[in-house]
């Protein structure tokens, strides 16, 4: 189906958060995904443009929730929450090891 599928949507979500927090983590420091709930709402045809936005609404510890949501030039796309963990990156890394 030419239309933007919901694994992209939720790419693009993924990327907002991770740029919401960009700058604030300190050095060394990123985060990963722990948690999605995402319901697409509308198609959108290849070619229109899509805007997803993210806002950080709670702080617990290292986890971080945000509420996202992603509009087309007809409305509401889809909308959801995105929890994230903030770890040191060295150390994540080295766990993979």
């Amino acid at each position: 189906m030419p239309v933007l599928g919901t694994p992209r949507l939720l790419a693009l979500a993924e990327a907002a958060t991770v740029e919401a927090v960009a700058g604030h983590l300190g050095d060394g420091r990123t985060s990963v995904g722990t948690r999605v709930e995402l319901e697409h709402r509308a198609a959108s045809p290849v070619g229109v443009r899509v805007t997803v936005e993210a806002e950080l609404e709670e702080v617990d510890g290292k986890r971080l929730v945000f509420g996202v949501s992603a509009v087309d030039e007809r409305g509401v796309v889809g909308n959801g929450r995105i929890e994230r963990v903030v770890v040191e990156r060295e150390r994540f890394l080295a766990r993979l090891q």
